[in-house]
């Protein structure tokens, strides 16, 4: 177990009214569907409109490097508001800020639909994401507060439905909106979810958490507000400019990294003398159960959302599948995470994630090994089996390990905590995302000189002629299986710190008196 933290991340609930029972009530349960209807939204529009690239460059008769924006100004206004959470939870409460955040994204989803150009559109899409981005660490916020830390394992496993659930749905939906309604109901179909989400939530979600209450006199980090934010912005654009410039050595990328890290690491020593009154508390990371497994989220949150650009690409690129095919083809491993979330979940509460998660990161390898080891004729079924496989990893790994950063902190430090997992979950994904397109794109312009770099983001590739594609689909599976060993050997990396995670469940540990 851990070293004994600071004061300020004691272990939280002590008087909480959920300690005498480890089981979930039926109130929590309600508000854990409660949050996992907003934040569904969210967690699909990361991917919905990645199968919808091409027919709006059609539409708006718009380039590649001026489509991505609309990806990439989504991802931007997440990194902008992600570490605002904390504070704004402080302030003005987790009720008004996860209400005021669907109105915000939903208020973005309408008038993306309504979008008369691409630079409406993009602009759009940054309202969306500004509303977005602030659902998943509050709706976490709300529900690690409601739980308690003896039920957090069995709470964390349902708000990871959407998280787990969101990449493989999201290309489904998107598929078959875009080839048989229309492009703009990728937007519109938010409007009634939200409403449904806004109304739940004015019904369920309480005023008051934990014996917390909102906190007119939280003041604004104005510093770390001109340091975090930007800093984390300029890496995730660094980030995504790598996947289009030609790699990581590219001036103008190296000079957005530079210039991101060097704000981060300004942010160090600011948060350092603000304490607990910073954007996030780096102290946070003083805990070693925090620290190592805000490691483990970092390194899952390359291996999800990095293979999640490798496997539907692979199905279109590769196979000359549609979208909706590619996203139907992906359903195994939603099914896979599904069944194993909710054991997962109390195998956690009542054991510790230090016993499940390495077990989860070996299904997640053995689901790995057939797609490195592809070819251009590889049995549907011996992929969709992998996939069912990952899925098991994903479901015993992911919010498993978010429970185990989560349960030593006190409650007043749950939000921005929160907000510091959600932040390493986006960085890990970008990092992911970015490495695997260049690893992909210099793979297939090896074995494939006429490519012409096409494949570091879909590029041209998946509109290449069957006949075409016949001739090239073993240089072109090659390809993908080199990428994917790189894959399978950054998700083997996750066991370092998931070995070090607790091996005891959150209800052995007696939590002493509340500090304060």
């Amino acid at each position: 177990m851990p070293e004994s933290p600071p004061a300020k991340l004691a272990p939280p609930g002590a008087g909480a009214t959920d300690a005498p029972s480890e089981k979930l009530d039926r109130q929590v349960i309600v508000l854990g569907l409660v949050i996992v209807a907003g934040t569904v939204m969210a967690i699909l529009d990361t991917t919905i409109v990645n199968v919808a690239l091409q027919t709006l460059g059609h539409d708006f008769d718009a380039g590649l490097s001026t489509i991505q924006w609309v990806i990439t100004g989504y991802m931007l206004a997440l990194g902008t508001v992600i570490p605002l959470t904390g504070w704004a939870i402080d302030r003005f409460g987790g009720r008004r800020v996860w209400m005021s955040s669907i109105v915000l994204f939903v208020l973005g989803s309408a008038l993306s639909g309504a979008a008369w150009n691409i630079e409406s559109l993009i602009a759009f899409r940054v309202v969306q994401g500004l509303g977005g981005g602030m659902l998943m660490p509050t709706g976490m916020a709300i529900l690690t507060m409601a739980a308690g830390p003896r039920r957090l394992g069995r709470i964390m496993s349902i708000v990871g439905v959407p998280m787990l659930l969101g990449p493989v749905l999201g290309p489904v939906l998107g598929g078959w909106l875009v080839e048989d309604v229309d492009w703009r109901w990728i937007f519109f179909v938010n409007l009634p979810v939200g409403a449904i989400a806004l109304a739940l939530a004015w019904w369920k979600v309480p005023h008051e958490h934990g014996g917390e209450v909102p906190r007119a006199s939280a003041a604004l980090d104005l510093r770390g507000l001109f340091l975090l934010p930007p800093g984390f912005v300029l890496v995730i654009y660094g980030l995504s400019t790598a996947s289009s410039n030609g790699g990581f050595g590219d001036p103008a990328t190296i000079g957005w990294l530079v210039g991101g890290v060097a704000l981060l690491a300004l942010f160090v020593p600011h948060s350092l003398s603000r304490r607990e009154k910073s954007l996030i508390d780096v102290r946070l990371f003083a805990d070693r159960t925090f620290a190592t497994a805000s490691l483990a989220i970092f390194l899952i949150g390359i291996a999800l959302l990095g293979s999640m650009l490798l496997i539907p690409l692979y199905y279109q690129t590769a196979r000359g599948e549609g979208a909706l095919s590619a996203g139907l083809l992906l359903v195994p491993q939603g099914l896979g995470a599904a069944a194993a979330m909710p054991f997962a979940g109390v195998i956690t509460d009542k054991f510790g994630a230090g016993r499940l998660v390495p077990g989860g990161i070996v299904l997640l390898c053995a689901g790995t090994v057939p797609f490195a080891l592809v070819d251009a004729d590889t049995p549907y079924w011996l992929l969709g089996s992998a996939l069912f496989v990952r899925g098991l990893g994903l479901g015993s790994t992911m919010m498993p390990t978010m429970s185990a950063a989560l349960v030593t902190l006190s409650r007043s430090a749950m939000a921005r905590a929160s907000s510091s997992l959600q932040i390493l979950v986006q960085l890990g994904g970008s990092v992911g995302t970015a490495l695997l397109a260049v690893l992909l794109s210099r793979e297939i312009n090896d074995r494939i000189p006429q490519a012409g770099g096409g494949g570091g983001r879909g590029g041209g590739m998946g509109e290449i002629p069957d006949r075409v594609r016949e001739q090239v689909a073993p240089q072109l599976a090659d390809a993908f299986g080199s990428t994917f060993w790189v894959a399978l050997a950054l998700t083997a990396a996750m066991v370092v710190p998931a070995l070090l995670l607790p091996r005891r469940g959150a209800h052995t540990e007696d939590a002493p008196p509340p500090v304060g």
